[in-house]
């Protein structure tokens, strides 16, 4: 609290629950990956995809671009934003931090921004709409999960406080040099205002 207004409040909840939400993301982020989106039935055949599935299908079928995006931005981004979370939320929990902290916090916020499951079933669904209209759809498991996982990635950033974790890495990081400096018996650094 600064000039009797709060500056920063720490997200509500137990300690633990970001964890619990990056683990049961985890785990829905391989359903999603692995079980089918959704069924086709068309005059008699039935097929069904996966999101890589259908990445790989659009670089096969000659749109390499989209893809690759399509790969990289419901799979890649988010598994990648998913695992640094887990292993930084992990790290935490240890006192001091490890050093590596900092440029994993970095990295998982790039990851995080990347990850477009949102985009990608705007896309879907649109698709099912003009699908409907010649083909039997049926829902698959998959589906079910990246639904999941749009309301999971959200609720691990709201309960993440990277903020604390910012501010114990850089307790943590200028403490052995806080330490040298008395120990060589140096007066404190002065800080150059302007």
């Amino acid at each position: 609290m600064r000039c009797g207004h709060v500056l920063a409040t720490r997200p509500p909840g137990p300690r633990d629950l970001p964890l619990a939400l990056a683990l049961a993301a985890l785990i829905t982020f391989v359903i999603a990956n692995v079980m089918p989106l959704m069924d086709l039935s068309a005059v008699g055949r039935t097929t069904s995809t996966t999101i890589v599935g259908g990445a790989y299908e659009m670089w096969v079928g000659g749109e390499p671009i989209v893809g690759a995006l399509i790969a990289f931005c419901a799979v890649i981004a988010p598994g990648t934003f998913l695992l640094f979370m887990l292993i930084l939320l992990l790290a935490a929990r240890r006192t001091p931090p490890p050093h590596w902290v900092a440029e994993m916090l970095r990295w998982a916020h790039h990851f995080e921004m990347w990850s477009m499951l949102e985009v990608m079933m705007l896309g879907i669904m649109v698709a099912l709409i003009k699908i409907a209209e010649v083909a039997s759809v049926e829902t698959g498991i998959g589906m079910y999960a990246v639904f999941a996982l749009m309301v999971l990635i959200p609720s691990i950033l709201v309960t993440f406080d990277a903020r604390e974790l910012w501010s114990r890495v850089a307790v943590e990081s200028t403490a052995p040099r806080e330490r040298a400096r008395r120990a060589s018996g140096a007066p404190p650094a002065r800080r150059r205002i302007g």
